[in-house]
């Protein structure tokens, strides 16, 4: 059992506000590039709103990964429904896919590590699903996170850090859109502890992305997503595997 399996139909509901829409899909989406004939990995894919972009796109093999089962039987249902050949695995990843992948997504999954050794547990988890120079990219917690809670509100969600942010400091994620007002708790890393376990992992330098704005929100108002480009909620990493993880 895990603080996200009752919230899978949520996180759909989440995947569809303007913030995600327009500003972060585009950005980890754009930054993978064309993912046709590529092998992909999602892990920790939530309720599977990646994996279906990513089949939908031409991806020559998706597999979620996920150990939350509400996650993974949500993401089952919504794909069934398509028929678009995407696996999914709850728990551990099969012995028998590591090395099988080009690229291994993780969107905010390094922020729920609740110390060191979990961090780099989940980054050689990456690293082991990888073939040699397979690509990591991964959104945890960005460094430089505004500290004022009502800050990403207008996006549908408010961050509490509360006081000094230190690796493994917790950071209540409140969720408050659409008359909900759920909280999940992740983890604050910085962005040297991020690279250090990183390169335990077995992976090479990191890449630091930028957010994109979709065309058409880059051509409207500013004023709407100035706040979360100036001081976004969370980082872009990208990462190539160098050895293999220890």
């Amino acid at each position: 059992m895990t603080q996200f399996d009752d919230l899978a139909e949520i996180y759909e509901e989440f995947s569809r506000l303007p913030f995600r829409r327009e500003l972060e899909f585009p950005s980890v989406l754009g930054e993978m590039g064309d993912p046709s004939r590529l092998r992909i990995l999602d892990m920790g894919c939530g309720s599977g709103v990646y994996d279906r972009a990513l089949a939908r796109h031409g991806a020559g093999r998706v597999v979620g990964l996920d150990e939350s089962d509400g996650m993974i039987e949500h993401a089952r249902a919504r794909e069934s429904g398509e028929r678009l050949g995407i696996s999914y695995v709850d728990g551990r990843l099969p012995a028998d896919l590591a090395g099988d992948f080009d690229l291994v997504l993780g969107v905010y999954v390094l922020p729920y590590a609740t110390t060191y050794q979990e961090l780099v547990g989940l980054c050689r988890t990456a690293a082991g699903a990888l073939r040699p120079g397979g690509r990591f990219i991964t959104l945890p917690i960005h460094p430089e996170v505004h500290r004022d809670p009502a800050h990403y509100e207008r996006y549908g969600f408010r961050l509490n850090t509360g006081g000094d942010l230190v690796d493994g400091s917790p950071v209540d994620l409140q969720l408050c859109f659409g008359g909900h007002d759920i909280h999940v708790t992740a983890r604050y890393w910085s962005a040297a502890t991020l690279e250090e376990a990183l390169r335990e992992a077995g992976f090479g330098p990191v890449r630091w992305r930028r957010h994109r704005l979709a065309p058409a929100a880059a051509a409207g108002p500013p004023e709407f997503w100035e706040p979360y480009l100036s001081a976004p909620h969370a980082a872009i990493l990208d990462t190539r595997k160098e050895t293999e993880p220890s």
